[in-house]
C-alpha cells in the first residue's frame, strides 16, 4: 500500500507546496463522517464496492475541486456504512493503458480497518483528484474507456460471493474504439452475454457533466442504463447532479 499512502500524503498537503491550500480546505469543510457502532457494523452483511475514477480529460473530476469534493463526500458515505469483511477497491480509468491506471487502493473492513477510517481515505483520495492531477502524480487521459473498465472487474472481481457495487466517477461519455458518445447518434454495444449477473448495482457519478445539457444528460443515462439492465445489474443510477 506504500503508493496508497504515498497519494493519500499528497492531498493532505506534503509535498505540494501553493495551490494545495484550497483542496485542503475543501476536504476539511466536508462534513464529518458519521461512525456506525461496533455492534451494527458486525452484524450488517459483507458488501462488496469497486470504485473508478475517470481521469479522462472530458471528466470534470480530474480539474472541479468542488466537483471532486462533491463526489468524494457521497461516496465515502456510502463507504462508511458497510459492515465488516465488506470490500472496498479503488482504481483509476481512462486510456486502455494498464500503466497509466496502475493506481489500487483494496481495503476489508474490520476493526483493524475501520468503516469510517477507510471512507476518509477514500474521500481524500476523490477529494484530492484535482490536486494530484495537477502535480503530475495522476495523469488527465485523453480517452475513456468505460466499457474496457468494467469487462476488466467482472474478470478480476466479478459479482460472486457477496452483492457488489460498482461506482464510477465519471461524465458516462464513452470514448474508444467501442463507442464515441459524444456523438449524438453514437450507442453504447450490447453486452457479450450477462458479464455482471448478480451484481447488485451500477451508479455513475457526473454523468453529462461538462455538456451543460439536460438533453445529453438524459441522452447518456438512458445509454448506460440500458447497457447495465442487459449486462446483468439489478439496479442502475445515473446521476448529474444531487
Amino acid at each position: 500500500m506504500a503508493m496508497t499512502h504515498f497519494m493519500l500524503a499528497v492531498v493532505t498537503g506534503a509535498g505540494i507546496g501553493a495551490g494545495s491550500a484550497y483542496a485542503v480546505q475543501t476536504m476539511q469543510n466536508a462534513p464529518p463522517i458519521e461512525r456506525v457502532s461496533y455492534t451494527q457494523q458486525a452484524e450488517l452483511a459483507p458488501h462488496r464496492l469497486v470504485i473508478g475514477l475517470d481521469l479522462s480529460k472530458s471528466n470534470p473530476l480530474v480539474a472541479d475541486p468542488d466537483f471532486a469534493a462533491k463526489v468524494a463526500t457521497r461516496i465515502a458515505g456510502i463507504v462508511a456504512k458497510l459492515g465488516f469483511r465488506s470490500e472496498v477497491h479503488v482504481r483509476t480509468l481512462g486510456n486502455y493503458d494498464a500503466m497509466a491506471n496502475d493506481f489500487y487502493y483494496d481495503a476489508v473492513l474490520s476493526t483493524r480497518s475501520r468503516p469510517e477510517q477507510v471512507a476518509s481515505d477514500v474521500r481524500k483520495l476523490i477529494a484530492g483528484t484535482p490536486l494530484l492531477v495537477k502535480s503530475g502524480k495522476w495523469r488527465a487521459q485523453n480517452h475513456t474507456n468505460i466499457l474496457a473498465f468494467l469487462d476488466n472487474v467482472s474478470q478480476s472481481v466479478g459479482c460472486s460471493g457477496m452483492p457488489t457495487t460498482i461506482i464510477l466517477a465519471s461524465d458516462g461519455i464513452e470514448d474508444s474504439e467501442y463507442a464515441r458518445l459524444a456523438q449524438a447518434s453514437a450507442q453504447l454495444p450490447a453486452p457479450e452475454g450477462k458479464p455482471f449477473a448478480g451484481c447488485a448495482e451500477l451508479q455513475i457519478l457526473g454523468v453529462g457533466q461538462g455538456t451543460k445539457s439536460p438533453k445529453e444528460t438524459v441522452r447518456l443515462r438512458r445509454e448506460w442504463s440500458g447497457w447495465a439492465g442487459a449486462a446483468g445489474f439489478t439496479k442502475f443510477v445515473g446521476l448529474n447532479d444531487w
